[in-house]
């Protein structure tokens, strides 16, 4: 299969990419701006060759492609989705906070952009579209959080990708492109250096000495996923037949608070680096939804795809990941 990743120099694309490349038989052509991700982290898991000029964009080269570009340039994303069975939309502005801090922006990325790339796969004829969502959409709600459920964004960031979804939806009834949207869980594991959310940033905060800060009293909760289970579920989502159309709650079923977690992780910070991490409860944050695990069943029956890892496990792999890195 030809994937075109947007996105793909992050922590996600570069799993998807190792999964793909693993696998075998593949060209894979990534479309990123390196806002995040650099040349340097897609070296680190792959030898790679320069798609600048896309003079001939339904040429596909064997292995992987960069393309430096934005999403918000539909013209190159139409080139550059020429020849793609499967278009990996993971390129977005991430996080509540940064939404709050300027709506604006992420607006033109996680609308503009997302549109941008349904009229490149729609124009260039792309088999199908895996769009990277969250539970942000469905916001203040009683979980666990599943498809059905009316959407009520607490947040900006929740708005857009909201608005995302409902263009995946009226591409596949308008135009036929088969759209599939994976609503993530927290999204933690090896190769996240460079995200701030809280598994990442208090590893690499314990790491550095500094005392870690809960976000209020650390009742919230957060359904954690590990990086290997969510590329199967994207893998699952870009080849299984008859799925176009349809969301998914890509996530554990299970219900943790982050105190629970921040317990969890000082302890595999004691057992695998000897650290003994201190933490202290600070302000709540603007935005935050108070608890958010997800019932991942509809994804079971049909996306055939269930959750394997534990989470002690998955933060011990993690711990060992930064200590390596």
């Amino acid at each position: 299969m030809n994937w075109l990743i947007t996105g793909g120099c992050g922590f996600i694309g570069r799993a998807l990419i190792t999964r793909l490349l693993a696998e075998g038989g593949h060209r894979i052509r990534v479309y990123d701006n390196l806002s995040v991700g650099t040349r340097d982290d897609l070296a680190a898991v792959t030898a790679y060759g320069e798609g600048e000029a896309l003079d001939d964009p339904a040429n596909w080269r064997d292995g992987v492609e960069l393309i430096e570009a934005d999403i918000l340039d539909a013209e190159r994303a139409l080139a550059a989705s020429q020849g793609a069975d499967v278009i990996v939309h993971l390129a977005a502005n991430t996080g509540v906070a940064p939404s709050v801090e300027d709506p604006r922006a992420d607006c033109q990325t996680n609308v503009i952009g997302t549109l941008n790339m349904l009229e490149a796969a729609r124009h260039a004829e792309v088999g199908r579209f895996v769009f990277a969502s969250s539970g942000a959409p469905l916001g203040v709600q009683m979980p666990p959080l599943h498809e059905e459920m009316a959407p009520h964004p607490a947040s900006p960031y929740g708005a857009s990708k909201l608005a995302g979804e409902g263009y995946c939806s009226a591409y596949f009834h308008s135009f036929g492109v088969e759209t599939v949207v994976l609503r993530f869980g927290n999204v933690y594991g090896e190769g996240s250096t460079r995200k701030a959310s809280v598994v990442a940033k208090f590893i690499k905060q314990a790491l550095a000495g500094e005392v870690l800060e809960i976000y209020g009293d650390g009742s919230q909760t957060r359904d954690f996923i590990h990086i290997d289970d969510l590329i199967r579920a994207i893998h699952a989502a870009a080849t299984r037949p008859g799925i176009g159309g349809d969301v998914f709650q890509i996530a554990t079923s299970r219900e943790t608070t982050v105190g629970e977690l921040t317990e969890k992780l000082v302890s595999a910070l004691r057992e695998e680096a000897g650290i003994e991490a201190r933490w202290f409860n600070g302000e709540r944050r603007t935005g935050d939804v108070a608890r958010n695990y997800s019932d991942t069943s509809r994804a079971r029956e049909r996306l055939g795809w269930h959750a394997e890892m534990n989470l002690d496990d998955g933060l011990r792999r993690t711990v060992r990941f930064f200590l390596g890195d």
